[in-house]
This record gives structure tokens, sequence and C-alpha cells, in this order.
């Protein structure tokens, strides 16, 4: 699991522009559901362009624990046998979710409505991420959890063998939160019901719709969403074709945009619009970004994206935004660096609950290249030192998060000096052919031997 071996340091330096096509990896929040709904329903489901890095894994495997048959046949083509809704098994050892916070939260919704005991545990990342916000829903349907200060993990959760359906209204904006109780609740008597006050992305309502669950959703008149889901169905399997995942995508676009002369191609991005913030803001940047060929694929919207090398300026950019990017921050927050002018991002407080506390961890990176940054606790400034301003030359610390440690490669291109990232390891938990892939546009990216 990630950040388990010897750091991999990576260094990343300006060179040409960049050129070319680039196959973003499959839709991380697609593959994870995929895998947990084929689980949930009778019969063999198909997946066709899974995201294969460990994050998914190890969900695919935590899968095969509950007593779900789960078979990779060919590159990101996987087939599930499910078990159907209530039909999991007590698993015989600790599931090990890694390094992710959807994984970990998804399948203690998954577990929540059954009769046993099961125990997660994750990496150094995740075993110090709180749990308390899914737990605290969770424990309405009648789950116990026993576990470390803060509900971290490790964890065990023991199932209601009795669930009740709930009303649950988030108090944050929190997709996670969200979905491991509609999860929950498919194993619930009756009809379960999240209220959300902003809307979060919507992944799990479409799918569950897919695989034949009955969901409704509800525009609210002051902003966000009912969601009901009628409990006890029997989800009938199918084909999953997972769109690119925008996140990923995002490191490849702003490559692109900050690095002089260059000219990328992204195809086939998930556009499903509670992801798609931050496009929209970097066109507001100024951005040269093209949405091409817009579509629909298995449910959710699909476009091909064109980045070419760009003069950005600063803005600011709305809290309400924030839900729909929240990934996105850091890998803005570098676009901004190559910006003219002062971006503040505004309502980015969930960031110091992810992988890391990514707020301060993309401060003391961008502190590190010469970038100056304020950070207050749920605002983020940066001082835009124009596109060809950025000194560059620091050591950023991806304090084990995949995100942190691509954003800052990304950087690296466009600066005046090389910039090292400490570990780059933690890129595979997404993206595993990150570098590979830029490497073919043109990046100059090296990894060093493990230290």
């Amino acid at each position: 699991m990630a950040g388990s071996g010897p750091a991999q340091p990576l260094t990343s330096k300006a060179g040409g522009p960049l050129r070319g096509e680039a196959h973003a990896p499959g839709d991380k929040s697609v593959s994870h559901r995929s895998l947990i709904f084929g689980a949930m329903a009778v019969g063999k489901t198909t997946i066709e362009g899974l995201l294969e890095g460990q994050d998914v894994l190890d969900t695919a495997e935590a899968m095969r624990a509950l007593g779900a048959q789960v078979e990779r046949i060919g590159d990101g083509s996987w087939t599930v046998n499910g078990v159907g809704v209530g039909g999991f098994a007590e698993p015989e050892d600790v599931i090990d979710c890694g390094n992710s916070g959807t994984g970990v939260r998804l399948l203690m919704g998954a577990v929540a409505t059954h009769g046993f005991s099961t125990t997660f545990t994750g990496d150094a990342s995740l075993r110090k991420r709180p749990m308390g916000r899914v737990l605290t829903p969770l424990a309405e349907f009648g789950a116990v959890s026993i576990g470390r200060t803060g509900g971290r993990l490790p964890l065990t959760l023991q199932g209601a063998a009795n669930p009740a359906p709930i009303e649950y209204e988030l108090p944050v904006a929190s997709a996670q939160v969200k979905s491991a109780v509609l999860i929950a609740g498919l194993n619930a008597p009756g009809e379960t019901t999240v209220i959300e006050a902003e809307a979060t992305r919507d992944h799990t309502e479409r799918m569950l719709r897919g695989f034949g669950a009955q969901v409704s959703v509800e525009d609210r008149a002051e902003g966000g969403r009912i969601i009901r889901v009628a409990g006890q169905p029997e989800l009938r399997p199918t084909h999953v074709a997972v769109p690119r995942d925008p996140s990923s995508a995002a490191f490849l676009v702003v490559a692109g945009l900050v690095t002089p002369g260059s000219e990328v191609r992204v195809p086939s991005i998930g556009m499903n619009p509670t992801r798609a913030g931050l496009f929209a803001t970097l066109q507001e940047m100024g951005a040269d970004l093209s949405i091409e060929n817009a579509r629909e694929e298995a449910g959710e919207p699909v476009a091909d994206l064109v980045a070419r090398s760009s003069t950005l300026k600063g803005i600011e950019v709305p809290p309400e935004r924030a839900p729909s990017m929240i990934d996105e921050y850091p890998i803005l927050s570098v676009a901004a660096a190559f910006a003219e002018g002062v971006t503040i991002m505004r309502g980015v407080h969930e960031l110091r609950v992810k992988e890391t506390d990514r707020i301060a961890a993309t401060a003391r990176g961008l502190e590190a290249c010469g970038v100056a940054v304020e950070e207050e606790l749920d605002v983020l400034t940066v001082h835009g030192r124009g596109a060809d301003g950025v000194p560059g030359g620091g050591t950023v610390a991806s304090e084990l998060d995949h995100r942190i440690a691509m954003s800052f490669a990304v950087l690296g291109l466009a600066a005046q000096q090389p910039v090292t990232i400490d570990d780059a390891g933690p890129i595979a938990t997404s993206f595993p052919n990150f570098i590979p892939l830029m490497r073919s546009l043109g990046a100059g990216l090296g990894l060093s031997a493990p230290s």
C-alpha cells in the first residue's frame, strides 16, 4: 500500500513544450462504486475501463473478502459476480483500504446494515483521517463502532442486525458521507433519505439507478437536494463503462496550460457537472481550454479536452464551487502560481481532512518554490508570479498524498529551477502511469533511486 515502502524521489524540470494525446485513467469514484454495486447485485456485472490504481484494487480485494467473486479479465476489464443486497459475509481478516478515504467510507456504509463485525485499517495517511462524520449517520441505522480516538483507523464496525431506515441531513458537503448513507440504506427496509445543503457529486445516485435501485432526487428551493433510496431492492447486474477521471485529467490539462508552447489533448473525460468546477475556473482565468465532442456514455456526460499554453490571470473562486472541484485545489493553486495577479480560493476547509491537510501541504510546497501564499482555515490565497516567474528549486513533501505529488510535478515543468518531490510512490494510488505518460508528452520527469 502507498507509503509502506522506501521513498521514491521525483525531479521535475522545464524542457520543451508538451505535445500529444494523453489518456487519463478511469474515474476513481465510478470505479469504486462499480465494484461495490456489482457485488451487491445478483449475477455478473462487467466493467470496462476500471481504474487499476491501488485505491481501487484495495476495494476489489475488500469485495472478495465480503464474499463476491471479482476477477480481472484484461486491461481495465473486470467481472463481479455479486451476492445480492444483504448477502455479504463476515470477512475472515482485517480489510485494508490502503490510502483510500472514498473506499473505506463507502465500504463502511456497505457493511453497516449487516449483522456482523468488520475491522478496517489503512496506510499511515488514512489512519490519521477522521471517520466520525460517516460513523455518526451509520450509528443511526444501529451500527456500533470501536476505534481510535476521533474515530480513526484501525476501527471495528459492528453492523446492525435489524437496521431501520433513516433521514439524515449532511452537516458538511460530502459525497462520501452521502454515499455511505445511501449504500447502508439499501439493506434497510423502507426509505432512506439524505438532505444536502449543497449539491455534491452524484455518481452514487446515477449508478444505483443503472443497477435497478429506486432513487429519487429533488432539488430544494433554497439550494441543495433531497435524495431518497428504497431499501432492499434486487439490484440487477449491468455493464459499466467507466469514464476517464476529471480529477486525474486536471494534472494533464494544467501542465498543458502552464508549459510554454504546449498543446495537450485529453479525450473522453467525465464532465459530470458535480465534478467539472475546475475546468470552468480555468476558463475564467483565461485558459485556452476547449471542450469538444460532448456526449453521454453509460449515463455520464463525457467530452474531449484540449489545453494550450495560456496567459492566466488571478481570480476569486466562489465557495459554492468547492464541492464540484474539491480534489482539484492543489493543482489549481499551481495554475494560480503562474497567473498574473492574486487568486483567492474560498470554501476549501474540506481539504484539511483529505489524505493530508491539503491546504497546509499546498501552501508549504508553493512557499518552497518561491510563491507567496496566505493560508486561513477556509481560504487559500496564491500570489501569482506570471508565466515565467515561478522560481522553483525547492523540495516538496508529498506527505503520502498523490495529488500533492502530481501537482508539484506539474509546477516543476514550467518553473525556473527543477523541483524535487520527496516521494512519488503515492501517485500509484490513483494514476499508476502518470510519470511515463507525462514523459511521452515531453515532460522532464526523473525518478531517483528509492531512499
